[in-house]
């Protein structure tokens, strides 16, 4: 079970030439779920009001319906587990994403290297 970072979500519908081959493979494979937090539809439309992005809404849920991906919502459980968090990372998403993985035993697919400071089971894109 996968938990896409927001980028590699981004990537994959956008991009995916910016994936690596183990990624694209893992993504694509039928007997995988592949999940996207709600947290990450935050983080776009953020990014999307500071001008950052252009992704729009209906863009964003397209690509989560065509890929048939699984939208994980965030619980209380997972805010808790985020709080707790040693700060290697302040960025609040990428926090956020470490402790719904952590807690839902998933494997974070990012290439963001920060993530390496937590111990949580990564796949590198």
């Amino acid at each position: 079970t996968l938990l896409l970072d927001t980028h590699v979500f981004l990537w994959w519908v956008g991009e995916p030439s910016r994936l690596s081959e183990d990624v694209k493979t893992a993504i694509a494979d039928p007997g995988t779920l592949v999940h996207v937090s709600a947290v990450s539809a935050w983080e776009i439309s953020i990014k999307r009001g500071l001008g950052q992005l252009d992704l729009r809404d209906e863009e964003f849920l397209y690509g989560m319906r065509e890929s048939g991906f699984t939208e994980l919502p965030v619980t209380a459980a997972h805010g808790l587990a985020a709080g707790a968090l040693p700060l290697h990372h302040r960025d609040p998403f990428d926090r956020m994403l470490v402790a719904q993985a952590a807690s839902e035993g998933m494997q974070l697919v990012t290439h963001d290297r920060a993530m390496a400071a937590y111990d949580v089971d990564v796949l590198w894109s």
